[in-house]
């Protein structure tokens, strides 16, 4: 027994434990590719924003930083820029056409309609960056949970391999299944907490990003209500 590793406890559990360790081992797997796939996303995202911004506060002319903006793809702010800007010439076109340049109301309209694109914009964003981080919370707070099933199902296994055996029920006696139950136990808490962590991490980061955006698009919003309706 002393000289068993945990890769020898675990052939040697039951096929209710082992199917336990499976299932929590590819939970793992599953967090550790979102972790990566979110980190690099949410990385990538506030490096082009912080170089859209740049672009956007040093151009003198908004059609100039729309023609740049869709260099910087995996910018939420340059999403919300885009469809925040397709909707002020589709306004400004509609209000050549009819005449009405110098109506309040038409104006109105105006900026209303590019507040609900941007709007729009923000929340389709918004979805793409939280896609699959809800799946590190349930992870984080299921994994225990079955990670305990795991063991004190081997553990009620071991006591109940000794019903009915002449030999002494000694530490010795039912160590064996104890330890291999106690297995799925440390794998649950292996998958778990990292998914918390990174899921309070990831959820953190997505916050200041909607915030940029929503700043972002008031700012915009402002410049367009003094220079362009």
């Amino acid at each position: 027994m002393n000289n068993e590793g945990i890769f020898d406890l675990i052939s040697r559990a039951g096929p209710v434990v082992q199917l336990v360790m499976l299932l929590l081992l590819l939970g793992s797997i599953a967090c550790w590719a979102i972790i990566i796939v979110k980190l690099r996303q949410i990385y990538s995202a506030k490096r082009d924003s912080e170089a859209f911004l740049n672009i956007f506060w040093n151009s003198d002319h908004i059609e100039d930083v729309y023609k740049q903006a869709e260099k910087y793809g995996e910018s939420p702010l340059s999403e919300v820029f885009r469809s925040g800007y397709v909707e002020l010439i589709k306004g400004t076109e509609a209000l050549k056409k009819t005449g009405s340049k110098n109506s309040s109301r038409d104006e109105s309209a105006a900026m209303d309609s590019i507040d609900r694109a941007m709007r729009r914009a923000h929340r389709s964003q918004i979805t793409v960056l939280s896609s699959t981080v809800p799946f590190l919370a349930t992870t984080g707070s299921a994994a225990p949970f079955i990670g305990l099933f795991g063991t004190v199902w081997g553990i009620m296994n071991s006591f109940r391999a000794l019903i009915g055996s002449s030999a002494t029920t000694t530490i010795q006696a039912v160590a064996p299944g104890i330890a291999e139950a106690l297995i799925a136990t440390a794998m649950g808490l292996l998958a778990a907490i990292p998914a918390v962590i990174f899921y309070n991490l990831l959820v953190n980061r997505i916050k200041v990003l909607a915030a940029e955006m929503d700043n972002f698009a008031g700012d915009f919003l402002n410049i367009v209500d003094r220079h362009y309706l």
